[in-house]
């Protein structure tokens, strides 16, 4: 409705979002909070400062066909008294390049830059896009004195996006009817847990024999999910859409403090025996970034693949330097 609407706006009167790094990533999620008008204020800050500038002014200059926002690039100190600090930082990963590939280049870059500007929004919520994500979001946990719960990486939020619609077009219905998740890295090791997936209530197995659709391949679909950014990439280079509306609605839902839940990656800690590793599972996020974690029950061999994925993480860590 009318009314909901400027509620809605209303919540995001002076709320601000800076955005460090302005490549296809960061300028696409800045393009997306302003047709959005997910918050009030934009900072786009780069290495490049030119490009920053160009990717701000480009923005800018449409605004009054849709929200009244101030796009502006910065330097690191225009940081400060952020509300949200959106981590875009870090090289691309290439055609037939894994994520683990970039993982000490992304961490030597998050190491140098992201202690000052945490000691200048330490109340900010950080949330973390830079790839591999899991590595990057611990990486800041382990250089600055920000809490668990303000860090938060897009993790598979985007992957169970992608999973919801591969079961949708499936059964053909609309993904919001489909309740399925992808745990674990953001990457290789990812896992479905089948045995939560329901579509309407209905378990997803019981549902396809009652409409007369063919069964669900689940490692056909878990293949397709894991390839899914890869494939993208192989035909136009890059993926910035689908994440950077994945990260508006993690922001949306921040600012408006929605607890609502989503499969992001997080510190975990005594949960199906995994510690000390980032990794996606249900977490409620509201204003305080993660507000609760959820843990569901899954089969002995959901939670040893999941085990799995965080020894995986695990492993990779262990080769880094911090």
């Amino acid at each position: 409705s009318v009314y909901s609407e400027v509620i809605h706006m209303a919540d995001k009167n002076g709320k601000k979002i800076t955005i460090i790094g302005a490549g296809n990533v960061g300028a696409t999620i800045a393009y997306t909070f302003a047709v959005a008008g997910t918050c009030s204020n934009i900072v786009l800050i780069d290495i490049n400062k030119e490009k920053a500038k160009g990717e701000a002014m480009d923005i800018r200059q449409g605004v009054s066909f849709s929200h009244n926002v101030k796009v502006v690039d910065g330097t690191y100190d225009d940081a400060a008294g952020s509300d949200i600090i959106v981590v875009t930082l870090g090289l691309a990963r290439k055609p037939g390049q894994t994520r683990i590939d970039l993982a000490q280049t992304n961490v030597n870059i998050i190491k140098q830059v992201m202690p000052p500007i945490a000691k200048a929004s330490p109340d900010a919520i950080y949330v973390v896009v830079s790839n591999p994500v899991d590595i990057i979001t611990y990486t800041i946990l382990q250089c600055t004195d920000l809490s668990p719960q303000q860090v938060i990486g897009s993790g598979t939020a985007l992957d169970t996006s992608r999973l919801r619609s591969s079961i949708a077009d499936h059964v053909d219905l609309s993904p919001n009817s489909i309740h399925a998740y992808v745990f674990g890295e953001h990457g290789d090791t990812s896992m479905i847990p089948w045995s939560i997936t329901n579509i309407a209530g209905v378990p997803m197995e019981t549902y396809c024999a009652e409409q007369e659709h063919a069964v669900i391949n689940e490692d056909e679909i878990i293949d397709e999910v894991r390839k899914a950014g890869s494939e993208v990439i192989k035909r136009k280079g890059a993926t910035f859409y689908a994440i950077a509306m994945t990260v508006n609605k993690i922001c949306d839902n921040i600012l408006r403090d929605a607890n609502t839940t989503m499969t992001v990656s997080t510190l975990i800690n005594d949960r199906y025996g995994i510690n000390d590793v980032c990794l996606s599972l249900p977490a409620v996020i509201g204003c305080h970034g993660v507000e609760r974690e959820i843990t569901p029950a899954l089969t002995d061999k959901e939670v040893e693949k999941l085990q799995e994925s965080a020894k995986a993480l695990r492993n990779v860590l262990d080769q880094l330097e911090f």
